[in-house]
């Protein structure tokens, strides 16, 4: 009967040969079958687990993986299989060869699929991921490798007498370049399962149907992986020796960056209320901020919803609506003027035709007739009488633009009614006679040509 060989026993070069020899052995289908036995039970516990749990759509699985075999779960369970089917070689009879080289394999496996999915679950969109994960696939496997052919122990030796005189330990003892790697390894594993357990919260938080609506249940995660982060930072540095009280001066500044940064967040917070309280802005007023024209269609203690007729929101924080101009169209009275210019010929009987535009503008929909519309000779342009047309409204929440258009509409219907010409621009010809000749330049969107000779 075989003995067992410790885990932690690595294999010398005579060793290696001999393992060569074992292997060649007909004894060695033996192990190999175990060896292929253990995978395939592990690809079924896997494969039948993954029947009952199902990740959501766009989850990342750290324990199972988008398939039954690229997840943490099958390494681990093989690695577990493993471990006992080594302990079952010696009973047998057979010494044990094959599986000395791959539980270090299988457990290089779990770390590199932990990573990865680890990694992949907490920082989807990251650029870097990608190197990361390739530089611990290089890292574990090049270490499984220097574990078994004994390389490994004699590295560690040597970093073990290497002393950083920068980083005392205790007394006079210095930290040693293992004990840096060590520390390293150590903070990277608990920050690692802090991950972990914070990206398994998110995805029940999100997923799951809460009566928080989204916004609540994104600051609920937010805050979690905040604690989580902070207690395994905590943690993974009273691990590696360092005393917490020295960083009693960090947790200083860092209270000194939030009292600055939280400024803006206050000063928006005082505004909103002050907003609330003078009801100088109202829910349902249409305001214009910034060039930007919508109603406003909810005041919160932060910020400020402004909705323009087109569909589009505005998030406006508070503070702006306070110390920046803001034009509110419906504070003291929600009647406003629209304005609109058009041309007409000269030579038509202006004194007879303001009469007839201000009552037809009247029959339009919208148009107030208390403040009557009017119309005035605002300027007397290049190609005709530039005229002014001024109309009152009441609810400049449903937009200027359609009633603006059924105006232009009313005024275009009552001027061809009239046989009233409305002028297209003119241009001089000069002709090789020096002689200069007037010429109406003619457009097809004119509602009457005319041509001047």
């Amino acid at each position: 009967m075989g003995t067992t060989t410790p885990l932690n026993h690595t294999l010398s070069l005579r060793e290696l040969e001999s393992l060569l020899t074992m292997l060649a052995r007909p004894q060695a289908l033996i192990e190999v079958g175990l060896v292929l036995a253990c995978l395939a039970l592990s690809w079924l516990i896997v494969h039948r687990i993954g029947k009952h749990v199902r990740p959501a759509p766009g989850h990342h699985s750290v324990l199972m993986g988008h398939r039954v075999f690229d997840g943490v779960l099958f390494p681990v369970i093989a690695l577990l299989l493993a471990l006992g089917a080594r302990r079952l070689m010696p009973l047998l009879g057979e010494p044990v060869a094959l599986f000395r080289v791959v539980i270090p394999v299988l457990l290089s496996l779990v770390v590199i699929r932990l990573v990865a999915r680890v990694l992949r679950a907490t920082m989807p969109d990251s650029l870097g991921i990608k190197l990361l994960e390739r530089s611990v696939s290089w890292v574990a496997w090049l270490g499984s490798i220097l574990w078994i052919v004994g390389v490994l122990p004699i590295i560690i030796d040597e970093l073990d007498d290497y002393q950083l005189t920068f980083l005392p330990k205790n007394g006079n003892h210095y930290t040693t370049v293992y004990d840096l790697l060590v520390g390293v390894l150590q903070v990277g594993a608990v920050m690692l399962v802090v991950l972990w357990l914070s990206s398994a919260i998110e995805s029940r938080l999100l997923r799951g149907k809460a009566v928080m609506d989204l916004s609540m249940r994104k600051i609920a995660v937010n805050l979690t992986r905040t604690a989580l982060l902070v207690i395994g930072a905590m943690v993974a540095l009273n691990m590696v020796g360092l005393n917490l009280s020295a960083l009693s001066w960090l947790g200083g500044a860092v209270g000194v960056g939030l009292g600055f940064g939280l400024q803006k967040i206050a000063a928006n917070y005082v505004s909103g209320f002050m907003i609330l309280a003078e009801r100088s802005l109202r829910i349902g007023d249409m305001v214009k901020v910034d060039n930007f024209e919508g109603r406003i269609s909810d005041i919160k203690t932060r910020y400020t919803v402004i909705r323009a007729l087109n569909g589009r929101e505005a998030i406006v924080p508070n503070e702006s609506l306070i110390t920046t101009r803001v034009e509110n169209l419906s504070l003291a009275d929600p009647q406003v003027i629209v304005t609109t210019v058009v041309q007409v010929a000269y030579g038509t009987d202006v004194d007879a035709l303001f009469p007839q535009l201000i009552e037809e503008i009247k029959r339009v929909p919208r148009v107030l007739s208390e403040p009557a519309p009017s119309v005035s000779l605002s300027n007397f342009a290049a190609d005709g009488l530039e005229l002014t047309v001024g109309f009152w409204i009441s609810d400049p929440h449903n937009g200027q633009g359609g009633v603006r258009s059924d105006v232009n509409l009313a005024i275009l219907r009552l001027l061809n009614r009239l046989e009233i010409d409305i002028p297209f621009p003119q241009r001089v010809l000069r002709t090789a006679g020096d002689a200069a000749l007037p010429v109406a330049v003619m457009s097809t969107d004119s509602p009457r040509h005319q041509t001047g000779a």
